[in-house]
């Protein structure tokens, strides 16, 4: 009979402490997964920033040497991130794969002009920076016109500025849950022994004596959590790394180390906060409120 209750036992302690183990790793995990999201935003957004074009279109009588020496100067510029001209045969052959007929079976001529398309770099794509760098191309008296899409530019800008804002929001909400969950298992897990803390404090055991084993056996539970939650985080890194080369995810290696550390170095403490106040509490407790 001894036998299958101390069985019985043995086997609610594990499951206890395995769902600690559990709940730990995937707050950690999670919590990892939206620092990673908040140290790669910029990155992600300066990407799809850089994919804006400003094109500067050239009259017919443009010279080869003006052409080139607008080029140069605008690979010089410290806004540029790259350029690229289009002679107006390579813009019909990029418009006929695009549609899968060839328009100038129609017209007759090709009425395309050759154009020079400019990526900036993500700080100077905003609407103030292209007017003026527009501005300044159009004073060049080859240069027909300069087209950009300054709507996308600015719901771009508004949209960066409003996800940035609740990313924040959500990090510290999600913050906040993530401890009270850690809170809430380790609780439980010390409740099943709230019997043994009031024993052994009753034969004379000290406080820091009866909490000792507690928090280290929670800190143990811990570190296993933060190692599980660190391996999702690296496979999960490493897939989005291989899918979103562009992205380089991996280019600032020190920043992405830190985070891991925080995340582990977390889970430890989280883990003896909460193990220390949850046997603190049952420490204060008479023995005849261990039973509500």
């Amino acid at each position: 009979m001894s036998t299958s209750f101390e069985k019985h036992q043995k086997r609610r302690l594990i499951s206890s402490y395995f769902s600690v183990v559990l709940s730990i790793a995937l707050v950690l995990f999670l919590l990892g997964l939206l620092g990673m999201l908040i140290l790669n935003a910029k990155k992600v957004s300066d990407h799809f920033k850089e994919q804006v074009v400003l094109t500067i279109y050239l009259k017919e009588n443009a010279k080869d040497v003006e052409v080139k020496q607008l080029e140069k100067s605008l690979a010089m510029a410290d806004y540029v991130k790259s350029t690229e001209y289009v002679s107006k045969e390579q813009a019909a052959e990029f418009m006929k794969a695009e549609n899968g007929e060839d328009f100038m079976d129609f017209v007759g001529y090709n009425p395309l002009q050759n154009s020079i398309d400019v990526h900036l770099k993500a700080d100077f794509v905003t609407s103030e920076h292209l007017e003026k760098i527009s501005a300044e191309a159009l004073n060049k008296n080859f240069v027909d016109e300069v087209t950009y899409d300054n709507d996308l530019v600015n719901l771009m800008n508004d949209n960066v500025k409003k996800i940035s804002f609740w990313v924040l929001v959500i990090s510290g909400i999600f913050t906040l849950i993530a401890v009270l969950l850690i809170n809430s298992s380790i609780r439980l897990a010390v409740y099943s022994k709230r019997f043994t803390i009031k024993t052994m404090q009753m034969v004379g055991a000290t406080k820091r004596f009866i909490r000792r084993p507690f928090v280290w056996k929670s800190v143990r539970l811990g570190i296993i959590g933060a190692i599980l939650a660190l391996i999702g985080m690296a496979v999960v890194l490493f897939y989005l790394n291989k899918s979103f080369t562009e992205l380089e995810l991996l280019s600032n290696p020190v920043l992405m180390g830190a985070l891991f550390v925080f995340i582990f170095a977390l889970g430890i403490i989280i883990t003896w906060i909460s193990t220390h106040f949850a046997t603190q509490r049952f420490l204060n407790l008479k023995t005849d409120q261990l039973y509500y």
